[in-house]
């Protein structure tokens, strides 16, 4: 009875990985229309994080990051929480006021 129990378990079903959606295809290096953004419409957002500004710019994290110190080491932005793995910056309050 035990080769009858073996013919009746159906065979392993091998099954696909899945596939990931589309690689981002996000920029290595600023050119002179996103560095402009950088400057004109990062220090308006009221939360500033790489994440964010690498989404919104199509740049790598590791430039976003690079971006937002030299932002911070202006004066542009108001560092709120820095952390092993996240930092979380806000505007200015004083720019906002001027507007």
């Amino acid at each position: 009875s035990a080769l009858m129990l073996g013919s009746m378990i159906p065979p392993k079903q091998w099954y696909q990985r899945r596939v990931r959606g589309d690689k981002l295809n996000n920029a290595p290096m600023f050119d002179k229309t996103t560095y402009g953004k950088l400057y004109d419409e990062v220090p308006k957002y009221k939360l500033i994080t790489p994440s964010i500004v690498s989404e919104r710019l199509k740049v790598r994290g590791s430039l976003a990051r690079f971006g937002l110190q030299e932002l911070h080491e202006k004066g542009m932005i108001k560092l709120v929480d820095k952390h092993a793995n996240q930092v979380i910056y806000t505007r200015n309050s004083n720019e906002v006021d001027a507007e």
